[in-house]
């Protein structure tokens, strides 16, 4: 792996670290998740690009401007393209994607996951204490999605019935207990998002959700 950083950045070429490799996994995933419910929704290239765009960074930007830093996605283009390589992956596969019921679940779950991860690790990283990095996991995971759904005029994931941010919570908490338990960070970040991703499938599998608050009638 030394060779390989070395060899990069002889080309003036950094490597890219474990979160920011997640972070470009999860901007594509997000991304592919905004721009798949654009389509169905009619939406012409640049105006499914935009959702798309919102999906991936609009988390991450509430995030970071919350931590007092600059927006990652104003720092380095690649969050653009690859909002851009998305647009063009549901293009010349819009006939297996659209038509697949499960191509946004799958999508938005991964993006879901990966996000909280990378929340959590940047809120810690600026020196934040464990719950309020939970809270902004949580809020880098889930704000993109609540903006794609307000763009293309649905009720947010968030605000429905369905687990979606208490999955990020669930998998914050995963994060803290192995800080506690002093395990590698490259392992923490992997279980956390794997808490994630399993509590918002089988949140939907079998039907689990919190219960509903009912006013008086």
């Amino acid at each position: 792996m030394s060779f390989i950083s070395d060899f990069l950045e002889n080309f003036g070429i950094n490597m890219p670290s474990f979160v920011q490799i997640i972070e470009f996994i999860g901007t594509f995933a997000f991304a592919i998740s905004g721009i798949r419910l654009a389509s169905a929704k009619k939406f012409d290239w640049f105006g499914a690009y935009v959702v798309g765009v919102a999906t991936a960074v609009g988390g991450g930007t509430f995030r970071d401007m919350m931590l007092d830093v600059t927006p990652f996605w104003m720092t380095d283009s690649i969050y653009l393209i690859c909002s851009g390589l998305a647009l063009l992956c549901v293009i010349m596969f819009s006939k297996y994607l659209i038509r697949l019921h499960n191509t946004f679940f799958i999508f938005d779950t991964i993006g879901l996951a990966l996000f909280t991860v990378v929340g959590m690790q940047k809120t810690l990283d600026c020196g934040y204490p464990l719950w309020v990095a939970i809270i902004m996991g949580t809020m880098t995971g889930a704000a993109g999605g609540v903006i794609r759904d307000v763009f293309i005029n649905e009720i947010p994931l968030i605000f429905r019935k369905e687990i979606y941010a208490m999955a990020c919570v669930i998998g914050g908490i995963a994060f803290g207990i192995c800080m506690w338990l002093g395990v590698e960070q490259v392992i923490t970040h992997t279980v956390c998002g794997m808490c994630v991703f399993l509590a918002r499938v089988l949140a939907v599998k079998y039907h689990i959700c919190l219960p509903i608050l009912k006013g008086e009638s």
